[in-house]
Parts: structure tokens; C-alpha cells; sequence
């Protein structure tokens, strides 16, 4: 599903070169539910910006789906990114002036579905989060935990292969974001591949695999769990 090898990102200015990801390696197998932690600044939103198709890489490899992204042009990489990948933020980014319904079909009209495909998505996706009921409710009416499943079933319209979730859970309180996180244990059991960057351990624990980024490298857990976050002097990349 998804594999990059000695992965590099460099951030370079007149003055400054920052390493954002030092030779990263790391394979996600589809079907797997992956939840990446680290300390703040140690790359997990820049893996997850390139893992997206967001951002490029400097050197390395990252293959999606056995293609090669690195040299695809910016329409391929579109393509790519809207055919196969569905995203979800911390913050909801939901259209306030928009009902849920017209939410969740703002990317299928981007992308260029007919009508009656649209509709069908945007019903099936809304229903699959428990909102069936509330098509024509608008954000302001909906709780923080709705309004997150309103985020969900807009990616999940899209029939991604790979989910990729930024923080899902960090704008609710527990009881919410339990009630999050089961509903993306629910996606994950129907066959949809998620990486989910979370600093909640409790979080982290309950996804089926958990890797740690530290300086910008993929270390071996049993170690991160018990150096100190900054005192991994040389991270084991694992695949």
C-alpha cells in the first residue's frame, strides 16, 4: 500500500537547512491501522504532509500502490491524491454556511462526479457515520464529536484506500474522541488503510500497530518506550 525507503526532506533557505526527515523507512501494508506518535517537531506532520502528496520529498523512495510518486507531475499527483486518499484534521474544516450535506459533497463536485453518483456517496457516507438522519443540519447545530464524523464522512465519500487522520481526536473531549476513535476501528475493519498521528497514548495503543518518529526517523517502540523522547541518540529504522 504504501512503502518509503531512506526517506530525506530538507527545508532549505538562504541561511537555514533544517533535516525534517532523516532516511525515514517504513511500509504500511493495506489494511493495517497505524498510529504514529513523536514529540512535537520531530516530523510526524511533515510524513504525514508527504505520505498525503501534500509535499514532495527531497531523496528517497515513496512508492503508493507500487507507483513511483516521485516524479509525477502536478496533475498526476492530484489524480493520484483524490483517487486513492482521504483526509482528517484536528480541525473540522467544515463550511459553516453549508448544510452536512453539501459539506460532503464539496469534493465530489471538485472531482467531477454526476449528480446522482454524488448523492448516493454523500447519503452512504453520512449514514455509515450515524448522521443519515441530518442531512440538512448545519455545523453550528452539531457537537464537536458530529461535527468530526461530518469531517469522516466527507473523506470516506471519496472511497479512499488510505485514510490519513492529522490529530482526529485533539479538538474533543474523552468521551468523543473514544466515540471517534470506534468509528475509525469500524472503517479500518471494512478493509480502508489509516495512519493516524496522535500524541493521546491511550489512543496510539488501541490501533493495530504503533511506530514512533523521533528527529525525523521511524524507531524501534520497545526503545522509545523507554529512553527519554529526546535521548534516542540513534534511532533503528524499521520497516
Amino acid at each position: 500500500m504504501l512503502h518509503m525507503q531512506n526517506l530525506r526532506k530538507v527545508f532549505r533557505t538562504s541561511l537555514v537547512e533544517t533535516h525534517a526527515l532523516r532516511d525515514l523507512t517504513l511500509t504500511v501494508n493495506a489494511g493495517e491501522f497505524v498510529a504514529v506518535t513523536g514529540p512535537s517537531g520531530s516530523g510526524k506532520t511533515t510524513f504525514l504532509n508527504i505520505a498525503g502528496l501534500l509535499e514532495e520529498h527531497t531523496d528517497g523512495v515513496y512508492k503508493l500502490d507500487d507507483i513511483d510518486v516521485k516524479n509525477l507531475n502536478d496533475d498526476a499527483r492530484s489524480r493520484l491524491r483524490n483517487e486513492k486518499i482521504g483526509f482528517i484534521f484536528q480541525s473540522f474544516n467544515l463550511i459553516a454556511d453549508l448544510d452536512l450535506f453539501d459539506n460532503v459533497d464539496v469534493p465530489l463536485r471538485y472531482r467531477g462526479f454526476p449528480k446522482a453518483e454524488r448523492k448516493r456517496r454523500i447519503e452512504s457516507s453520512l449514514a455509515r457515520v450515524g448522521l443519515g438522519s441530518r442531512l440538512h443540519h448545519y455545523p453550528a447545530e452539531l457537537s464537536g464529536g458530529q461535527q468530526q464524523r461530518v469531517a469522516i464522512a466527507r473523506a470516506l465519500a471519496g472511497e479512499p484506500k488510505l485514510l490519513l487522520a492529522d490529530e482526529p481526536t485533539g479538538n474533543l473531549d474523552t468521551v468523543m474522541a473514544r466515540g471517534v476513535l470506534e468509528l475509525l476501528e469500524e472503517i479500518n475493519s471494512q478493509g480502508t488503510t489509516i495512519i493516524m498521528v496522535t500524541h493521546d497514548l491511550e489512543l496510539a495503543r488501541r490501533a493495530r500497530r504503533h511506530v514512533h518518529i523521533v528527529d525525523g526517523q521511524v524507531v524501534d517502540l520497545a526503545e522509545a518506550d523507554f529512553a527519554p523522547i529526546r535521548g534516542v541518540d540513534k534511532p533503528r529504522a524499521v520497516a
